[in-house]
Parts: C-alpha cells; sequence; structure tokens
C-alpha cells in the first residue's frame, strides 16, 4: 500500500489546516488508518486513528480540536485541525496499520507560528 500525504502548511496559531492521506488501495483492507506527528527532537506521537469499523481515538492533546474522517470511495482519510497552536508544530505522516505490517507515508510538515 502506498500513502500519499498532502495539505502541510504554514499557519497562524487559532488557524485551520485539513490534512489528507490518499491510499493506493481499498482503506477497508486496512485494519487502522492514522495519523502520527514528530516535532523536532521528540519521539513520533499517534495524533488519531479510525478504524475500519468507523471507530476513532485522539491523542489527548488534540481532542476538541481535531477530526479524523475518511473517504472510502476515494479511499482517503482526513484530519481537519482547528484551533492550531505553536505546540502543533511537526511532521504530520500517514499510517496504515494491518496488523501484520505497518505503511507509512511521507510526511507533511505543519508549522503553526505567528
Amino acid at each position: 500500500v502506498q500513502l500519499q500525504a498532502s495539505g502541510g502548511g504554514l499557519v497562524q496559531p487559532g488557524g485551520s489546516l485539513r490534512l489528507s492521506c490518499a491510499a493506493s488501495e481499498n482503506i477497508l483492507s486496512i485494519n487502522i488508518m492514522g495519523w502520527y506527528r514528530q516535532a523536532p527532537g521528540k519521539q513520533r506521537e499517534l495524533v488519531a486513528r479510525i478504524t475500519r469499523d468507523g471507530s476513532t481515538n485522539y491523542a489527548d492533546s488534540v481532542k476538541g480540536r481535531f477530526t479524523i474522517s475518511r473517504d472510502i470511495a476515494k479511499n482517503a482519510v482526513h484530519l481537519q485541525m482547528n484551533s492550531l497552536r505553536p505546540e502543533d508544530t511537526a511532521v504530520y505522516f500517514c499510517n496504515g496499520d494491518r496488523g501484520w505490517y505497518v505503511y507509512w507515508g511521507q510526511g507533511t510538515q505543519v508549522t503553526v507560528s505567528s
């Protein structure tokens, strides 16, 4: 599976961005689709994920601000990010977990700064 992330950029604090992840295969064939992020000098961390049955989970730091969704027809997963904060600055990665194998897309940079 190939995962192509897009939508990153520079935004002011309080602003919004929408990240997209396009998968080369049916996303329902993948157990869990998720977004991770890695800030400079920090470990990669889970931001949000959505399971095959549509259940969602979020990191505590983004609850109420970020929303993960999917477009099954387009094999895409999106991350709507609102009320962005400087601490959200990181490279964001799309992830697909089949249980026996994990796929990673290339990262997309999100910078929150005034």
